[in-house]
């Protein structure tokens, strides 16, 4: 499984290693033989972004002369080795829809003019910035235009309550699309790695206030109940976690059962992520899924069997061979289970996943541009259809049931990472941990830190973060406030910019508002990498 909100598509969003060095959250396509190869444009900083993009294969950076991104401007920086372990505790105080609108365009025309760009590829799921060396306390930012100024690191306000990221790197078999952090289950480290997340919560805990909880991998689900309850006990005993804590497992459907959803929910778990991908036995197959179509049903009846009325379901569109009509069916059996939440996310095949060989030895081809667009648009235009809300580029949701701890992502939150290859970002600071399992562990017994690499982060890579990660929101942002926020005049700045997208039909600026159309979603590489 992944972590966040799918798997692997349901990651915690900075929990994706990278692969190839390239990386590639926003993906730029070259067209050359299946599968296709990610590449990224010289010198376009690869941003954080808190979750998976949408967008169409082939995908180029404009061409057209009045879309030139200011991000080309971009100079690669290395992110700060450092063997200090830095502090969950905050350095300083710090930061912190109705569905958009089709715009007059058909999926035919938005694919045409998508693939008339060719974007930069980014890696949302990984730390790693450019800029010029990450600033110091105290230090200039570097990088920053002379002529704007940027508050102060300590002069922008955090607040709110933090989030906890728990990562459970153990799989039972390893997806054919997967290559995120994860390895096959051990037992016995299985129980030397809870052990040890519990220390490390509990070393790192200082009782602020947190309202949400994520177990990701891997597959969390694999964890028995009495380990996922003493996780959950480290939680409570280091941070003041609220009472209306929203508390999420993911869990695949092989291992769902009414008796295991129970015994969580006594835990504290209060939401399922259920790890779905399709209602093909076919694309399950190719997608090197343990369950079937029939399983997922039976896992979705078995939360609600054991009184979990909080579930989100995970999909993945544009898979290999997949038809369009095969796809409208999947999601026509999504929303006929009338889950919660659903994430709907198009399938990327990753240089190191087993399905990207096997793909191109067997000759299966994800659909071409104008269809992948169409899936995309009938997948939401149905949900919308049910009654859900589009609240994020791929997810959607029954009123009130957004994922409260994937909005701190998007809204420019804090959060903490716990567990191998767990991200972190406090205070304007970022910082993962050692991947490797067993190395993690022998750290944490050591009382060695387990941080492998840091950084602080400038004010403009924290602007940008905030408005690449705001703009993916269907309300998107308040141009006003994130520009106080960063002491920085958005409509000076990005005006001329949001204007043009605007009169293309990709965003909507009303009312001190920025927002992608529902068309601009389809290219949201090519709008949101102006802001970085």
């Amino acid at each position: 499984m992944g972590r966040g909100d799918d798997a692997p598509h349901r990651q915690h969003p900075l929990q994706r290693e990278a692969s190839d060095g390239v990386h590639h959250e926003l993906r730029g396509r070259l067209r050359c033989p299946e599968p296709r190869l990610a590449v990224r444009p010289r010198g376009l900083p690869p941003p954080f972004t808190a979750a998976r993009d949408v967008r169409v294969p082939r995908v180029r950076r404009a061409r057209l002369p009045r879309f030139r991104a200011p991000a080309d401007r971009g100079v690669p920086v290395p992110e700060v080795e450092d063997g200090a372990e830095p502090s969950h505790r905050a350095v300083r105080p710090a930061v912190r829809a109705p569905a958009a609108a089709d715009v007059g365009a058909g999926p035919r025309a938005v694919a045409r003019r998508a693939a008339r760009s060719r974007l930069g590829g980014r890696q949302g799921r990984h730390l790693n910035r450019a800029g010029r060396g990450a600033p110091g306390v105290g230090e200039d930012e570097v990088g920053v235009p002379r002529n704007e100024r940027l508050r102060r690191d300590g002069d922008v306000e955090g607040g709110g309550a933090l989030g906890l990221y728990v990562h459970v790197p153990f799989c039972a078999a390893i997806c054919a699309y997967c290559n995120f952090n994860r390895g096959l289950l051990d037992e016995d480290l299985k129980r030397a790695y809870v052990a040890a997340v519990t220390r490390e919560i509990e070393r790192g805990g200082d009782g602020r206030r947190v309202d949400s909880i994520f177990f990701g991998g891997g597959t969390p689900s694999l964890l028995d109940v009495e380990e996922v309850a003493r996780v959950l006990d480290a939680c409570r005993r280091a941070f003041d976690v609220a009472p209306d804590v929203e508390a999420t497992l993911e869990m695949n459907p092989e291992s769902c059962s009414a008796d295991y959803v129970s015994g969580l929910l006594g835990t504290g778990i209060n939401r399922i992520s259920l790890g779905v991908q399709s209602f093909h036995d076919g694309e399950l197959a190719r997608l090197g899924r343990a369950h079937s179509a029939e399983q997922a049903r039976a896992a979705f009846a078995a939360t609600r069997e054991a009184g979990c009325g909080n579930v989100s379901l995970d999909m993945m569109l544009w898979l290999p061979a997949q038809t369009r009509a095969a796809c409208a069916a999947s999601v026509e059996a999504l929303v006929a289970l009338a889950p919660e939440h659903a994430s709907l996310y198009m399938l990327e095949l990753y240089p190191n996943a087993p399905l990207r060989e096997e793909a191109a030895r067997r000759g299966w081809s994800q659909a071409p541009d104008e269809d992948a667009a169409a899936m995309y648009l009938d997948a939401f235009a149905r949900t919308d259809l049910a009654g859900y809300e589009q609240y994020e580029i791929s997810n959607v949701a029954r009123p009130g049931r957004r994922s409260r701890h994937n909005l701190k992502y998007w809204r420019d939150g804090e959060w903490l990472g716990f567990g191998c290859g767990a991200h972190s970002t406090r205070g304007g600071v970022r910082w993962k941990n050692l991947s490797e399992t067993a190395r993690y562990v022998d750290a944490v017994e050591r009382g060695a830190p387990v941080a492998e690499t840091r950084r602080r982060l400038s004010l403009d890579e924290r602007l940008g973060d905030a408005l690449f990660t705001g703009l993916r929101l269907a309300e998107g942002i308040d141009a006003a406030v994130v520009g106080r926020r960063y002491g920085v005049d958005l409509e000076a700045r990005y005006g001329s910019d949001v204007g043009r997208f605007v009169d293309a039909g990709w965003m909507i600026a009303a009312g001190g508002r920025w927002r992608l159309t529902r068309a601009g979603m389809l290219i949201s590489n090519e709008v949101l990498s102006t802001f970085v």
